[in-house]
């Protein structure tokens, strides 16, 4: 029988992403039966997906858009809509973010829109107002984007594409 070697950097690999996602699991935050999350702080080494309006998948953005469109045109979002991020597994049907070694918060973008000031998370559930300043498509499609703040060389921004939805 023919020994083995063993690939040590690739066994060191393995070992920091089992430490980092059971890192994640003890400071992540808890999960009641109903659903509902308990705001936590976010921190480095966590996974996390963000929403829209309570949405992780198929989410919508309700434009403050009425009668006829031309094409291109532009308006802003309604007020009273939300944004958030949620702890994650690693893995699942959302596009995932990861913290990574230094961010201890998440700033929101909108695809191509101005916005004066970026929306700025600093806990897990709790729900941040989208800016009705915001200058986005009155119908269509887009990205909304969840980048971890400050960045390190381990970080990765969740993406999460909505649909822009104009009033009839």
């Amino acid at each position: 029988m023919a020994a083995r070697s063993i690939n040590f950097s690739a066994c060191r690999a393995i070992v920091a992403v089992a430490l980092a996602c059971g890192l994640a699991a003890a400071v992540a935050p808890a999960a009641h039966a109903d659903g509902v999350v308990d705001p936590a702080p976010i921190g480095p080494d966590q996974f996390f997906t963000g929403q829209v309006n309570g949405a992780g998948v198929d989410a919508a953005i309700q434009m403050a858009c009425f009668g006829p469109l031309t094409p291109g045109e532009t308006g802003h979002p309604l007020a009273g809509q939300t944004v958030d991020v949620l702890p994650a597994a690693a893995s699942g049907t959302a596009d995932v973010g990861y913290t990574g070694a230094a961010a201890t918060s998440v700033v929101v973008s909108f695809g191509v829109a101005s916005v004066t000031a970026p929306v700025t998370l600093d806990f897990y559930a709790v729900k941040a107002p989208i800016p009705t300043s915001l200058v986005l498509p009155c119908a269509g499609t887009g990205t909304v984007v969840f980048t971890p703040a400050p960045s390190s060389p381990t970080a990765h921004p969740a993406t999460l594409a909505v649909r822009y939805v104009p009033q009839p």
